[in-house]
């Protein structure tokens, strides 16, 4: 990666042009995992609907815990790109090298206590009997990931700071790859079950940590660790939480709310539950663009801000929203003439035909509002990319909290809908929460940088 012409494409190049270079990559790597999850659900499919069941019902509990580690890379994603927009590199690298260090301790200790606390979360979610066995088989050992997952966290945000986002794809697909291999193998071959796709998981990417930390250390042209930088720093890490700790507690929020949500539908059964599943891993594919864009956003937004080009920030989210929107639009009227046949693809089984009928039906109604979800993502990208996470944490937050989680009390009060309700309640939530969102954006107190201070490096 060459950094100086990556922080000049940024801060001089043609927008549409930046803005796809970037996002390319993050909507490929996003494809790579989308297509992996695809590839885990059929393997995991071919033991029955319960275990599939059981991978989507759990992974908010997951999520939780992922995302104490996801609000500090965020952190450094904004701080670090907008270090390089003010053209401070030492303190850049200082920033790099401290939430390197923050993460390790962070995951080792969420990991812990994940793995400890699962059967108890699980059971206090309402699973039972196969849910339940199968659910703590697989949430154990996904927290075993913890640490590993981190680390390919924070080499990313590093990397994606500096407008590098294609090795971060390159590796991340090696790891699917590998997970995609080992999946069969354990699943079936090795006759391990719900159990071999969670090991398959944590042996992906145990076996390239290493070699990313090698890479964060040696890459002397662009941000690096240091060892000197190592040693955790109050001052640094204060303002690491600064900007960090309202993305962690809006995302953390979020994944308690679709905890939540999961009790909601799991109410309906093992066959609406599998159906959100599939539907949601179905329905990521579509959103790969604007999620890319979006991702791509927060280190343009950043190093543009920091180098005090406030117009050309705005001119990068008014382009963002326009290619997004036309992405969301394309793929959301393919979604909805394809439903039926897609879910079909990952439900063998002719015992599970309501798995397909539901399935079916969530598809087609969520397809309706990719749009608004593409504008979500790139309302987040811009708050987070300007270090301005109280915005995105009130949209993580407000969209279930406050909109979601209410609706679907309230439509299943006065309708008989059934699950139908829920899938009504996303749309109306999205579009509610986007129109905030643009209200505070048009407000312009994310233009303000928060990079004001130099630290020591």
């Amino acid at each position: 990666m060459n950094y100086k012409h990556k922080r000049e494409m940024i801060l001089y190049g043609d927008m549409k042009k930046v803005l796809l270079t970037l996002a390319f990559p993050i909507m490929f790597n996003n494809l790579v995992q989308t297509l992996y999850n695809l590839a885990d659900t059929y393997w995991v499919s071919k033991l029955g609907a319960v275990e599939v069941a059981a991978t989507g019902f759990v992974w908010p509990v997951l999520f939780l815990m992922i995302s104490f580690g996801m609000g500090v890379t965020i952190a450094g994603t904004s701080l670090i790109s907008q270090y390089i927009g003010s053209n401070q590199k030492k303190e850049a690298n200082l920033i790099a090298s401290q939430i390197f260090s923050f993460s390790i301790i962070l995951s080792i200790a969420l990991a812990a206590i994940g793995y400890f606390i699962t059967p108890f979360v699980v059971k206090l979610m309402g699973a039972d009997n196969a849910l339940f066995t199968n659910s703590c088989i697989y949430l154990k050992i996904m927290f075993l990931d913890v640490p590993c997952l981190f680390i390919f966290l924070v080499f990313g945000a590093i990397r994606q700071a500096q407008g590098d986002t294609f090795t971060p794809m390159v590796l991340s697909t090696i790891s699917v790859i590998t997970n995609v291999i080992l999946d069969p193998l354990f699943i079936l071959k090795l006759n391990m079950g719900i159990k071999g796709a969670a090991i398959a998981t944590v042996i992906s990417k145990l076996i390239l940590t290493p070699y990313i930390i090698y890479i964060l250390f040696t890459n002397h042209n662009g941000v690096h660790l240091t060892r000197k930088n190592l040693k955790l720093q109050k001052s640094v890490i204060n303002k690491i939480l600064k900007v960090g700790l309202p993305s962690s507690i809006g995302q953390s929020g979020a994944a308690l709310g679709f905890i939540i949500l999961n009790i909601f539908i799991v109410l309906y059964g093992n066959d609406t539950l599998a159906a959100f599943n599939i539907g949601n891993k179905i329905n990521s594919i579509v959103m790969m663009p604007a999620m890319g864009i979006g991702s791509a956003l927060a280190s343009i937004i950043g190093q543009n801000l920091g180098a005090d080009q406030t117009s050309r920030a705005k001119h990068a989210f008014k382009t963002a929203i326009i290619i997004s929107t036309i992405f969301s639009i394309v793929g959301g009227a393919i979604l909805f003439l394809f439903a039926g046949n897609v879910i079909k693809v990952f439900v063998p089984n002719s015992k599970d035909a309501e798995v397909i009928i539901q399935g079916q039906e969530y598809l087609k109604i969520i397809s309706a509002c990719l749009p608004l979800i593409g504008i979500f993502q790139i309302l987040r990208g811009t708050f987070q990319g300007s270090g301005h996470t109280f915005y995105s944490m009130f949209m993580d937050m407000g969209r279930l909290w406050l909109l979601r989680l209410p609706m679907i009390v309230c439509i299943q009060r006065f309708t008989n809908l059934g699950p139908t309700s829920i899938w009504y309640s996303m749309v109306l939530s999205n579009a509610i929460i986007c129109g905030i969102g643009m209200l505070i954006y048009l407000s312009g107190k994310w233009q303000n940088k928060v990079i004001h201070n130099k630290i020591s490096a």
